[in-house]
């Protein structure tokens, strides 16, 4: 059987090594170690943030670990997931299909997310849970007709203890995650390298041969006859650029900026994050305790308990990159202007429960959804495969998104990764 290899173990990795698994002998290699909930109470974060001591994003890594920060040259906060699961286990559990893109330069996965609604629980059962605050948000945002939506969750609605802690790594074992998808591989006989850095592939006469990856100060090579990178939208094209394959300057992260008030016994702390969603043509809006803010930014000075946020999810302009000296990436003026009309949209809902525009208070502006810097285009649409990539090298994450989704792009993210494996196992599989 030929060895392929699954580079990354999150929403793309985990469901790839499901599907390649059997069809290949598959090894996951996976920069991060294995994902351990977040446990320190947020009066203890208040504690330690009125010491001063947290003072920059990136150092949320000392406290929770699964959870990386990076700022680009324009200063602007880029969060991602580490470890087995990725961004998954660190998510609200969102499972919105947001395929439109795709769909526009052909590509139907139509098949995969029947599939994916096969596999993955997906529950509305959660309206139960909200506070009354929420419930009044909801009500006034179907008021001004703005359409406010359900969120489907990728959760087990049975299971909620309405502890707020999603983005912390669900105790209760409610929330869905890949680490699932994950497991079933490896109980079918994939094998999970942890730790391990991959750095670039090794390509001979336009094929790949391997990848090279580093655990520590060791580094060693891996030969494969398929590889299959799904490192992310900040990770992929930076192996793909050590590799010699240059991508480009697309990168889009989903920009988010939250509004907030003080709102006394709100308790929107310890409720499921994003219980609804407004879509708008340039963005979304939802409910969701900006915990990064909380931690970070000064202006978030009110007892967690006592502070309630609207979150603006921007779709941005695909104007960035991933070099060599770091990360280039700001907001263009169009971003900008599109943030501000979430911002006033916000404070105008917030002003329909007694909060005057001058009390709100803005969170911190943060990138978690990274991709866009080797899109498909039309004429990949079948093969779902980049004509500048070695044959029997594919690519199975955000980095193929043609467009900034401004939403959540879990889900999609999975069905993508479907449909490259089935492709993979149609060309290269024994």
């Amino acid at each position: 059987m030929k060895q392929a290899i699954v580079v990354g173990a999150g929403a793309g990795g985990a469901t790839a090594a499901k599907e390649l698994q059997g069809k290949f002998n598959v090894t996951v290699i996976e920069e991060g170690g294995g994902f351990h909930p977040f446990t320190m109470q947020l009066s203890s974060v208040g504690k330690l943030k009125r010491t001063g001591l947290l003072f920059d994003e990136r150092m949320v890594g000392l406290i929770y670990p699964n959870m990386k920060v990076r700022k680009s040259h324009e200063g602007l906060v880029l969060v991602r997931g580490a470890g087995a699961g990725g961004t998954t286990t660190i998510c609200t559990g969102n499972g919105l299909r947001q395929d439109h893109d795709l769909k526009a330069i052909g590509i139907d996965l139509d098949k995969e997310f029947e599939e994916l609604y096969r596999e993955v629980p997906i529950s509305f059962e959660h309206r139960k849970h909200w506070s009354r605050h929420t419930r009044q948000i909801f009500d006034l945002c179907r008021d001004m007709q703005l359409q406010p939506m359900i969120t489907p969750k990728m959760a087990y609605g049975d299971r909620c203890a309405a502890c707020g802690r999603c983005v912390f790594g669900c105790q209760h074992a409610a929330k869905w995650d890949t680490r699932k998808f994950l497991v079933q591989a490896v109980s079918k006989g994939a094998h999970l390298l942890s730790n391990h850095k991959v750095h670039h592939a090794v390509i001979a006469n336009g094929v790949i041969q391997g990848v090279v990856a580093r655990r520590g100060f060791r580094t060693e090579f891996y030969p494969a006859d398929l590889v299959v990178i799904t490192a992310g939208g900040l990770g992929t094209p930076v192996i793909l650029q050590n590799s010699g394959i240059k991508c480009q300057p697309k990168l889009f992260v989903d920009p988010v900026l939250c509004v907030a008030a003080k709102w006394e016994n709100s308790h929107q702390d310890i409720e499921m994050p994003m219980p609804f969603i407004v879509q708008r043509e340039h963005f979304m809006l939802s409910p969701y305790f900006d915990l990064l803010s909380f931690f970070f930014n000064k202006k978030w000075k009110y007892p967690s308990p006592d502070i309630y946020s609207l979150m603006i999810k921007l779709a941005d302009s695909s104007c960035g990159e991933i070099a060599v000296g770091g990360i280039t990436k700001g907001l263009s003026n169009l971003d900008r202007q599109r943030l501000d009309e979430g911002v006033i949209l916000s404070k105008e809902i917030f002003r329909h429960v007694g909060v005057k525009p001058e009390e709100t208070f803005l969170g911190t502006v943060n990138g978690g959804h990274p991709g866009g810097m080797l899109p498909l285009t039309a004429s990949e649409a079948e093969t779902c495969h980049s004509n500048i990539l070695p044959q029997n090298m594919y690519v199975a994450d955000s980095t193929l998104f043609p467009n900034s989704l401004g939403n959540p792009p879990i889900l999609t993210i999975m069905a993508l990764a479907k449909r490259v494996s089935r492709l993979c196992i149609e060309k290269f599989a024994d």
